[in-house]
């Protein structure tokens, strides 16, 4: 006889179909999980190079400090949180809305697809923040 028996009103029965099933369903919940996993790692990614963006506008726009020491913090804090390939491209920049002055930190970095690893400057992310004026009463 083969893999599966024959009982005597000749219809087959459903022994060791439990294994297969269980396989079957393992690799779906695995894949499920891998997927789930990736989405927490790409948000944590973008949340955490936002964050050091914007620390590096903070910094960046203090009375005592310049646009390079922003630019440094923020690839500091990057290469530190999620590695140097995240911080290949970090600009600081300035812009005037009215009377107030704005520095805005503008990273571009890669998405991560495959746990850290995907296309290179695909994501623009940006942090901003108003310069210190400490002429104004």
């Amino acid at each position: 006889m083969g893999a599966a028996s024959v009982t005597a009103a000749g219809e087959r029965s459903d022994s060791g179909s439990a294994v297969a099933e269980f396989a079957l369903i393992a690799s779906l919940l695995a894949l499920i999980l891998a997927g789930a996993l990736q989405i927490g790692l790409v948000i944590h990614v973008r949340n955490t190079v936002i964050d050091s963006a914007i620390a590096g506008a903070r910094q960046a726009s203090l009375a005592d400090q310049t646009p390079r020491d922003g630019q440094k913090l923020t690839r500091d804090l990057i290469r530190v949180s999620v590695g140097e390939r995240y911080a290949q491209k970090v600009t600081v920049s300035t812009s005037q809305r009215g009377a107030i002055e704005i520095v805005e930190v503008r990273v571009t970095t890669p998405l991560p697809v495959l746990g850290l690893w995907g296309p290179a400057e695909v994501w623009d992310l940006r942090g901003r923040s108003i310069v210190e004026d400490v002429d104004r009463d």
